[in-house]
């Protein structure tokens, strides 16, 4: 069975930094796309960063040169660094996993970004 697990949201003032982690267990780890999305309310879930087994790294505009992604295949987790957060950060975050044609999604952990 797979399950990605989501953790380190919370309540971050503005400017501040938080560390995602995602665990997975039921997958081959090393071989799957890995990504981040996050959904705020009232929108549509949207790609944030995605890593590729091989380390290629891709990350949507609005995040460029504030967050990092990475993988340890040691550990099967997935990491997003997240600094100089923003009030408009603020969303449900969600890890995935996919290797054509499957995905699997994690049930998602809150980040406020609010002074």
């Amino acid at each position: 069975q797979v399950q990605l697990v989501e953790s380190g949201g919370g309540l971050v003032q503005p400017g501040g930094s938080l560390r995602l982690s995602c665990a997975a267990s039921g997958i081959i780890f090393s071989i799957y796309t890995m990504g981040w999305y996050r959904q705020a309310p009232g929108k549509q879930r949207e790609l944030v960063a995605t890593i590729t087994s091989d380390g290629n790294t891709n990350y949507a505009n609005f995040v460029k040169g504030r967050f990092t992604i990475s993988m340890d295949n040691a550990k099967n987790t997935l990491a997003l660094q997240m600094n100089s957060l923003k009030p408009e950060d603020t969303a449900v975050y969600y890890c995935k996993a996919r290797l054509a044609p499957r995905n699997y999604w994690g049930q998602g952990t809150q980040v406020t970004v609010s002074s």
